[in-house]
């Protein structure tokens, strides 16, 4: 697999018009001082804060001549002016120029001394109070090799297993030190937060710095869900949505980075929903563990009976609570694409063998309205899980809560 470091903006799948009005913003000298990135998994919101960081920083760095008053990138009185020589129109002429830059290898390498990050941590140790710095080194290699990967992936990455990450007070301490430091090299300091929605109630250390921040500060906030954000913290923030991806650029994407198959890629760009993590996950997932994990539920619910229910709660109790959730999503997946296949027959053509296959499965032993009646209990089931629900207790009773929804159909036995 083909892997890019999001380190340009041509490295940011689709989203051409998010990348331009991005550019202009800083050529129009309209940019405010924090911006919210607003995108749903796999739509490549932190890619694209990545991407646009670098050229800010690098932009304000090549900004030598200070003695001309002219508005700036966020309206100081005394701004660097910005030369008209170097203003760019499209994200095409922001990446040419970003890679002439005498500091570009540090942007390449996420050493500059101006862009700080600060992402969800756990305590290595009980007692510790974790800090983002103390998994910068995690963070570089995670983001080049995952850079459309979510809260799980990183969890999973720094070795959470059934911990939940935060962003802590200590932390918001952490972030007003640091941008009341001057800069070293650009005129800005910027600070990338990936999943403020893990800030909880510390982030209102953050709003009087987000308010009013030091001269030539930039805060980036990447979220994917804006109800679990501070609406303190929302109504300090310029809105930048990042929709989700056309079938097109997922499946281009797939071919041309992951050497896909050019059928395969259209059915997983199908599949995906305009979710390039949930593409990814597809296919290096299908009919793997997930499936054979959800077979045996089904057929310890249908068929052999409480000791195989009982081993089969014990087991998955064990994966961790971020694990747990992946696999709830996946059966819901499941079912949306039964519930689709019931309805357009036709759509069968767009899925991979065995994961129609499953589907036919999952319709031939519930009816429509008993889909629906699982995918919601799988939901509050996931809803539970997040708020830290005992795993054993919820899923003996979300096995029962199955039996009763679909012990009256005719029992097949899933192979």
């Amino acid at each position: 697999m083909l892997i890019l470091a999001p380190m340009l903006f041509k490295d940011v799948i689709g989203q051409d018009e998010a990348k331009n009005h991005l550019v202009q913003l800083v050529a129009q000298g309209r940019l405010s001082h924090a911006l919210l990135f607003l995108g749903k998994e796999g739509s490549g919101s932190l890619p694209l804060a990545l991407a646009f960081a670098n050229y800010v920083c690098l932009f304000s760095a090549g900004q030598n001549t200070k003695s001309q008053q002219s508005p700036s990138l966020f309206g100081e009185e005394q701004p660097p002016v910005i030369s008209a020589k170097i203003l760019h129109d499209t994200w095409q002429q922001a990446d040419e120029w970003m890679q002439q830059s005498a500091s570009y290898s540090k942007v390449t390498d996420m050493v500059h001394p101006d862009i700080h990050f600060s992402y969800p941590v756990i305590p290595r140790k009980p007692g510790d109070k974790p800090l983002s710095t103390d998994f910068i080194a995690d963070w570089r290699t995670f983001v080049k090799q995952y850079p459309y990967g979510n809260a799980f992936d990183w969890l999973q990455f720094i070795g959470a297993e059934n911990k939940q990450g935060n962003i802590t007070a200590f932390e918001c301490a952490d972030i007003i030190r640091k941008l009341n430091l001057k800069s070293f090299e650009s005129n800005y300091k910027i600070l990338l937060m990936w999943l403020p929605e893990y800030l909880g109630n510390e982030g209102n250390k953050l709003l009087k710095l987000i308010e009013e921040p030091p001269p030539g500060t930039l805060f980036l906030l990447v979220a994917e869900n804006e109800s679990l954000i501070l609406p303190t913290i929302l109504s300090r923030t310029q809105l930048v949505k990042v929709p989700m991806l056309p079938v097109s650029e997922i499946e281009n994407a797939l071919t041309k980075r992951c050497d896909i198959e050019p059928g395969t890629a259209r059915q997983l760009a199908l599949v995906s929903e305009g979710n390039y993590h949930e593409a990814l996950q597809l296919m290096q997932h299908a009919g793997n563990d997930w499936q054979d994990m959800l077979r045996d539920w089904l057929n310890a619910v249908l068929k052999t009976g409480p000791l195989a229910q009982v081993k089969w709660v014990e087991e998955i109790s064990r994966q961790g609570r971020e694990k747990q959730k992946q696999f709830l999503r996946y059966f819901n997946h499941l079912l949306q694409q039964s519930i689709r296949l019931r309805v357009i027959p036709k759509y069968g053509e767009q899925l991979p063998e065995a994961e129609k296959d499953f589907a036919i499965r999952l319709n031939k032993i519930a009816a429509l309205q008993q889909h629906r009646s699982i995918i919601e209990e799988l939901d509050k089931a996931a809803y539970y899980i997040e708020r830290n629900a005992n795993a054993k207790i919820l899923f003996h009773a979300l096995t029962i809560k199955l039996y009763h929804i679909i012990a009256k159909n005719e029992i097949i036995e899933l192979k």
